[in-house]
């Protein structure tokens, strides 16, 4: 049988998750190809991929997808890589430019403001380049690499969106996690994907293991290994715990109602446990 694909993204905030792919041996049983968030979901969708970090939203939208449990991108309050740019207060931006590699923050910034800030606004999708994306409009929404190096103050008001979320919710932030398709998982019948999976994440947390992510990638963002250090431990959650979990749910709740997604999925997971407890 073929190796199992994997959609992976190629962000700062994954390479925990992919440590035993990049530094171990998992990649012996895995084709990877890396990309945009958005792009991990398509190519789910389209049978390219058997493996995909999607954007949370996306779940409802590709049938036949199941969960690596445990495992998320998320975010217990600032996180510093989902950025709204804004050259006004929020309460006063009426137009948007949106980063096009994410779904899932593009819905939230939906969400944020028809539920908490007064209606909807004009959102036009934009490649990520500040100062193209501001020069005909309110604010620019950019995540991922691109967020984190941009430079304060590059417009008057910064907002960081998973804390516009915590503020307007009280709960965490699930951008993130690994689907896998159903239909895939015959093709490695003697491997037990969701441990690949979270023993690559748990090594790749470890801090000896976070010094070397650091390292490779500081000079790729110009950012200093402390700063990416911080990042990876103060600003990500790779965990999906029962808190997590209820943001999700709650997220995704509020993208149906809004008409975002045609219904609210019943997440479904590899395997007996969905999730840990809660967080102490």
């Amino acid at each position: 049988m073929g190796r199992l694909r994997i959609s992976a993204i190629s962000f700062l905030n994954t390479a925990p998750l992919m440590w035993d792919f990049e530094h171990g041996d998992a990649g012996r049983d895995f084709e990877i190809e890396y990309t945009v968030p958005s792009s991990c979901a398509a190519a789910l969708a389209a049978n390219q991929a058997d493996i995909g970090i999607i954007p949370a939203v996306t779940y409802a939208e590709i049938p036949g997808l199941v969960v690596v449990p445990k495992i998320a991108i998320a975010a217990q309050d600032y996180v510093r890589s989902i950025l709204l740019i804004s050259k006004k207060p929020l309460e006063q931006i009426r137009t948007v430019a949106t980063d096009i590699s994410s779904r899932t923050s593009v819905a939230l910034l939906q969400v944020l403001f028809a539920r908490f800030l007064g209606g909807p606004r004009e959102l036009t999708p934009h490649p990520p380049r500040l100062d193209a994306m501001l020069e005909h409009h309110d604010a620019a929404l950019l995540i991922g690499d691109a967020a984190l190096k941009v430079e304060t103050p590059a417009a008057p008001y910064l907002y960081d969106l998973a804390h516009e979320w915590r503020k307007a919710t009280g709960k965490p932030f699930v951008f993130a996690f690994w689907a896998i398709r159903l239909d895939s998982l015959d093709k490695a019948p003697g491997l037990d994907l969701a441990s690949v999976f979270q023993r690559s994440r748990n090594r790749g947390t470890e801090i000896k293991n976070l010094q070397i992510i650091a390292n490779e990638w500081s000079p790729r963002l110009g950012l200093s290994k402390d700063e990416i250090v911080l990042y990876l431990t103060e600003n990500i959650d790779y965990s999906l715990d029962r808190e997590n979990h209820s943001g999700l749910q709650t997220f995704l709740r509020y993208c149906h109602e809004l008409g975002l997604i045609a219904r609210v999925p019943e997440l479904r997971f590899l395997g007996p446990v969905a999730f840990a407890g809660p967080k102490k």
